[in-house]
């Protein structure tokens, strides 16, 4: 004898613990420069068909049946999909930090890119750079922004970033600043496709389709605010709302499991 919630149930704790994974992963970026929190898709698995609809029925034969008999065996993720949605601001002070203002708040697709060597690229909304013994922009981790925008001078007296991404230094003995160079964009078709890499990072994938260049400011691309910088996206009470509903759904589940078990142990004790 086989009972089907059994499995079923088992097929929900397995699912419910994908979910608490994924909060709790979320809630460790809060404070991640850039992190995008994912949802959970879930799908219900496939039907056992008892019965099924439009068959002929009845003692003569000629009774049309509206609805058939099926039963679910269960549930699986099906995937997860990143939130872009802009995240907290914070202000720094510092030039070097930049942060993408979106044309659309609501719809993230503007990034930055990272040259990660040997011709491998990769994409980021993490705008905490700084400048190298070169004077070169780069990532935290030493990875240059790309392209690259310029040398700055070892002498500047002060830097700033425009709008458009232009960065503007100030040299001893001027009074007005020259340009070094430009910061570019890179927007995506579908930035969820992207696959992240871990270290804030994206590469492309052909569900996000090519990255298409741009400087800030253009059509269809964002603008940089030097001196700030995007956080998470996560907000750490709606996740602890949904730890909370995932921990009891994975309780429900788990109860299926022992009724089921509890019934088989009737049927046990039937000859005795």
């Amino acid at each position: 004898m086989m009972i089907r919630s059994l499995w079923s149930g088992a097929t929900g704790m397995k699912a419910m613990q994908f979910y608490i994974d994924a909060i709790a992963h979320d809630l460790t970026n809060v404070n991640t420069n850039g992190y995008k929190k994912k949802v959970v898709n879930f799908q219900d698995l496939l039907y056992q068909t008892t019965r099924a609809s439009g068959l002929q029925g009845g003692t003569d034969g000629m009774v049309n049946l509206p609805v058939g008999v099926q039963v679910g065996l269960g549930v699986r993720v099906a995937g997860t999909t990143p939130v872009m949605t802009m995240g907290s601001v914070v202000e720094t002070g510092n030039w070097s930090d930049m942060m993408i203002e979106e044309p659309q708040a609501n719809s993230i697709k503007n990034f930055f890119q990272i040259d990660m060597g040997n011709g491998a690229l990769a994409y980021t909304r993490d705008g905490n750079f700084r400048v190298d013994d070169q004077g070169r922009i780069v990532t935290v981790d030493g990875y240059f922004l790309n392209p690259q925008p310029g040398n700055l001078a070892a002498n500047a007296v002060a830097v700033q970033i425009t709008p458009e991404g232009r960065i503007m230094q100030l040299l001893p003995g001027q009074t007005e600043y020259n340009e070094v160079g430009q910061v570019q964009l890179f927007t995506f078709i579908n930035p969820a496709g992207l696959e992240p890499l871990g270290d804030n990072r994206w590469v492309e994938t052909e569900s996000s389709g090519e990255a298409q260049q741009g400087a800030p400011g253009a059509e269809g691309f964002g603008t940089i605010k030097g001196g700030f910088i995007e956080q998470s996206n996560v907000d750490a009470i709606s996740e602890m709302v949904n730890m909370i509903a995932a921990q009891r759904a994975y309780e429900f589940n788990s109860k299926s499991i022992t009724t089921s078990d509890e019934m088989l142990q009737t049927v046990n004790n039937l000859k005795r």
